[in-house]
């Protein structure tokens, strides 16, 4: 299984829950076995530069690479693109089940 996380941060405070809503077009790309949307409750005195999560299971780097091939991906990024001021991903390969 493929693990897909990426965090979002805003250029203006106030579009935070837009990129959130923005990247919840995501959820109907149907090649994730698990997918959610999460804001950073920025509870860590260090880690608050994060204000929106991304987290995604695929079962492998086919569906990986299928979910980002997808229009609906592209439409995504011009919608939140604009509004974001950092984005940083990493895949990993988890050997644990779901």
């Amino acid at each position: 299984m493929i693990r897909h996380i990426v965090f979002f941060s805003a250029r203006d405070e106030a579009d935070v829950e837009r990129i959130a809503e923005g990247l919840g077009m995501l959820a109907d790309i149907p090649h994730s076995d698990f997918f959610e949307i999460g804001l950073n409750r920025k509870v860590d005195q260090i880690g608050t530069d994060v204000d929106v999560i991304v987290y995604a299971e695929f079962r492998d780097e086919a569906a990986l690479a299928a979910y980002k091939a997808d229009p609906i991906y592209e439409a995504c990024i011009a919608k939140v693109r604009p509004m974001r001021e950092m984005r940083v991903a990493a895949d990993f390969l988890s050997r644990k089940a779901g």
